[in-house]
């Protein structure tokens, strides 16, 4: 199938820097004025719009004063991850007894839940705090609450039509909220609470009248930044800021020890890293350890100071990650052998997919869906048992559906049909009973029919258009690199052209190195593409089309290498 590009054109090039080629890069993502460019911390949004936040640092407070026991609950993600890291060294230095506890996946599930509160009991806290989640825990809130323990609900996720009655709830998407930045991750939440609750503490001279030396927050961005890029979430100004000083604590050799030994393990020079970095390395190896063992082991690599203990836990991490790949790709092959008969571009086609195996793992299952929603561009859940009674699915989406608005329209139509679910536009979890699983599929469907309205849905290539003939040069991957830090809603920098093919050869079995010319260019260009159909792209080739980032080579010499992301051959 050829590549359906559409270029991002700006009507206006705005002159923000000297370089019209980052002229073009910022304009073409919306940026109108150099402010949106600064990334001083004290360019962040103040945390005092945020609702719930005076009640969240009472408790703090409460629980400093009172030498009470702080126990944090998180998520098995990376998100999840960062958050309670950040969340037990902040409190920790600050002299409060603090544990956490994140629940197994495989036995209670998401979240606090009735079950987990069971758990938490034993370890007799007074406060619980949750971190990336807690919002649609009713039953879980109400749970810890009637067993004497306060809880205060740090989150993002979007609300159900019920909150938690916690005692304190601090989420950008609740409803009332007034925070302008919605993007927050989970981690950039609680950095926000903690942010608050070192004014309440400076307000109170405390740091003066305890001895206690003053917390500079600003020294555990490393951690934000990491959760922010791992759970793809838009980076907006304000994330880009929190991004942007995490990943100078870590190219300064400045950051957790954990995240070096990641990165290095990942095959990535922690001086050189760029944000997506964090997203491709670094968030895969903690997420792997939610999905196949116990977060706990991503917990304690972000935690010690022991660059030794680091070492050997990023090595667990890794062999984790490599086992999750393994599992993911055989789950992959036999879901693409169920939509192999699928003609995608017909319009008497599903507008969605579920499929589901009584033997697929349930901690791979959102990684399967991410590959098939590419691979078939629509909203697509995949299944796995989670007991003899039930099934769990995650979901990923696409641009024009909403999935999560999608489950909330299933839940209304067909009331008791999902036992739970929640999420995002782009992701989302659910968990019914095995006997209602065709009949999801096809209310799912006739959801996701009735939200598109009619409207297509078209998987567009988006680039920043063509590079100038004088642009295919080393400081042109420089620039862009200096440029970021590039995600989620502000997309890394691509560009698409037609070349000439004056070599090309397989390396490493699936992977295309090329040199290609381009007219107007000074020299031959050195490109690859990686994981490609080796038996495809071994036949005669004259000239391709490309998606393409321009990036440094530096494995013998500095050279400019463009990455391609997309190719066909023309």
């Amino acid at each position: 199938m050829a590549l359906n590009i559409r270029r991002r054109v700006s009507n206006t090039e705005h002159l923000l820097t000297e370089s019209s080629l980052l002229n073009r890069i910022y304009s073409n993502r919306g940026i109108s004025h150099a402010d949106e460019l600064d990334y001083q911390l004290s360019k962040l949004e103040p945390f005092h719009s945020l609702k719930g936040i005076e009640s969240a640092v009472e408790l703090l407070w409460q629980s400093l004063e009172g030498n009470e026991k702080v126990l944090i609950v998180g998520d098995f993600d990376a998100d999840g991850a960062t958050s309670s890291a950040l969340t037990k060294l902040v409190l920790t230095r600050l002299g409060i007894e603090v544990d956490y506890l994140v629940p197994n996946r495989f036995d209670y599930g998401y979240g606090l839940s009735p079950e987990l509160v069971e758990v938490a009991k034993e370890m007799s806290p007074d406060l619980i705090i949750t971190v990336d989640n807690g919002i649609s825990s009713i039953a879980g809130v109400k749970a810890a609450k009637k067993a004497g323990i306060k809880v205060l609900v740090t989150d993002h996720h979007l609300a159900g039509d019920e909150l938690p009655q916690a005692d304190a709830i601090v989420n950008p998407n609740q409803p009332g909220d007034e925070f302008p930045s919605k993007n927050l991750a989970g981690v950039g939440v609680v950095f926000y609470v903690l942010l608050a609750f070192r004014a309440l503490l400076r307000e109170k001279n405390w740091f003066q009248t305890s001895g206690v030396e003053e917390l500079n927050l600003a020294h555990y961005l490393d951690l934000v930044a990491l959760g922010t890029v791992a759970d793809v979430v838009p980076l907006d100004k304000n994330n880009r800021i929190l991004v942007h000083h995490g990943l100078k604590l870590i190219k300064g050799m400045k950051c957790r020890p954990g995240i070096i030994e990641l990165l290095r393990i990942s095959k990535r020079d922690p001086q050189k890293i760029k944000s997506t970095d964090l997203g491709f390395a670094v968030g895969p190896r903690l997420n792997a350890a939610g999905r196949l063992d116990d977060i706990g082991l991503g917990i304690e690599c972000l935690l010690t100071s022991s660059t030794d203990k680091a070492t050997e836990l990023a090595q667990l991490l890794h062999s984790l990650n490599t086992d999750r790949q393994q599992v993911e790709q055989e789950m992959q092959d036999e879901a693409l052998a169920q939509i192999e008969s699928m003609s995608f571009d017909s319009p008497e086609q599903a507008v969605s997919l579920c499929l589901y195996e009584p033997h697929w793992h349930q901690g791979v299952v959102g990684l399967v869906a991410s590959r098939l929603k590419d691979k078939a561009y629509r909203p697509c859940i995949v299944f796995a048992n989670a007991d003899e009674t039930m099934v769990k699915g995650s979901g990923r989406s696409v641009k024009e559906v909403h999935i999560r608005d999608a489950l909330a329209l299933v839940d209304a139509q067909h009331p008791g049909l999902i036992d739970k679910f929640g999420g995002h536009a782009m992701a989302a979890g659910l968990s019914l009973r095995k006997e209602n699983l065709e009949a999801f599929k096809i209310a799912f469907e006739q959801a996701v029919q009735q939200i598109l309205g009619g409207s297509t849905m078209e998987d567009v290539v988006e680039t920043d258009g063509a590079l100038h003939p004088e642009e295919y040069q080393l400081a042109s991957a420089e620039l862009l690199i200096q440029a970021g830090p590039f995600g989620q809603g502000f997309a890394e920098p691509a560009f698409d052209d037609e070349f000439k093919v004056l070599n090309k050869r397989i390396v490493g079995e699936q992977h295309l190195k090329l040199t290609l010319e381009k007219e107007g260019s000074s020299a031959p260009i050195s490109a690859i593409a990686f994981r490609v159909d080796p038996v495809e792209w071994s036949k005669p080739v004259t000239h391709i089309r490309a998606v393409f980032r321009p990036d440094i080579n530096d494995y013998y010499q500095k050279e400019l290498q463009l990455i391609i992301t997309h190719l066909e051959a023309l």
